[in-house]
C-alpha cells in the first residue's frame, strides 16, 4: 500500500495538479502544440474531446474518461475562469482572482479517498461524482493556492509571445518565466534579432546615402 500511495502522490501532487490545470487550459483554449485545422462543428466538438480526455490520461487520470462536447464546453467556461489568475500581473492581483473563485465557485473542503480506492486528499467540488467542469474548476483553483501561499508569488503567467496564448505553471527558484515553452523562446530571440538586424541595416544604408549625397 505505501508503494501504491507513493506513485499516487506523485502523479497527483500539486505541482502535478497545476501543470494539469495549465495543460486543460491551454488543451480547452484551442492553443497548445496542435496546429487547429478547420473541421465541421460536429466533428471540431468531438476531436475537442478526445484532446481534452488525452491530457486528463497524460496526468493520471483514471479510466474510463469519457468526455461528452457538453462537458467540453463547460470546462472551456472553467479554463476562462482559471485565465484570470494566470493573467495576473503580481501576487496580490493572483491572490484575489483566487480568492473571487473560491468564494464564488468552490464547496467546502472535505478529505476524500474516493471510496478507498486513493490516499486521503482535499477537495473542493461538492461530491466524488461532480461534473468534470466543476471538478476542473475546483481542483485547479485548490492547486493554485497552494502554489501561491507555498511560493508567495503568482502560480503561473501568460506566455510573452505575442503570436501563443499558452498559459504555463511558474516553480522552481531562478529567474521568472516570461514564455510557455523553449519553442516559443527561441522564436521570440530569433524574431528580436531580425528586428535588430534589419534595424542595423536600415541604418547602415542610411548612412551610406547620406555619405553619398555629401560628396
Amino acid at each position: 500500500m505505501a508503494a501504491l500511495s507513493d506513485d499516487w502522490s506523485t502523479r497527483h501532487s500539486v505541482l502535478a495538479n497545476a501543470r494539469r490545470t495549465a495543460a486543460l487550459i491551454n488543451a480547452l483554449s484551442g492553443t497548445g502544440d496542435r496546429e487547429p485545422q478547420p473541421k465541421p462543428a460536429a466533428e471540431a466538438a468531438a476531436g475537442e474531446a478526445v484532446a481534452v480526455a488525452e491530457v486528463l490520461r497524460e496526468y493520471g487520470e483514471s479510466e474510463p474518461v469519457e468526455l461528452t462536447p457538453d462537458d467540453v464546453v463547460r470546462m472551456r467556461v472553467a479554463a476562462l475562469l482559471l485565465r484570470e489568475v494566470f493573467a495576473a500581473e503580481d501576487v496580490d492581483a493572483a491572490a484575489a482572482a483566487l480568492n473571487r473563485l473560491l468564494a464564488e465557485q468552490t464547496g467546502p473542503l472535505r478529505l476524500t479517498s474516493h471510496g478507498g480506492s486513493a490516499p486521503w486528499h482535499p477537495h473542493l467540488d461538492s461530491h466524488d461524482d461532480a461534473p468534470w467542469d466543476e471538478w476542473f474548476l475546483t481542483s485547479s483553483c485548490l492547486a493554485l493556492t497552494v502554489l501561491l501561499w507555498d511560493h508567495q508569488r503568482p502560480p503561473g503567467g501568460l506566455c510573452a509571445s505575442p503570436a501563443c496564448r499558452n498559459v504555463y505553471i511558474t516553480s522552481g527558484p531562478g529567474p521568472a518565466r516570461r514564455y510557455c515553452s523553449r519553442r516559443c523562446a527561441t522564436r521570440e530571440r530569433v524574431a528580436a534579432h531580425r528586428r535588430g538586424q534589419r534595424a542595423t541595416d536600415t541604418k547602415s544604408h542610411s548612412h551610406s546615402g547620406s555619405g553619398s549625397g555629401n560628396s
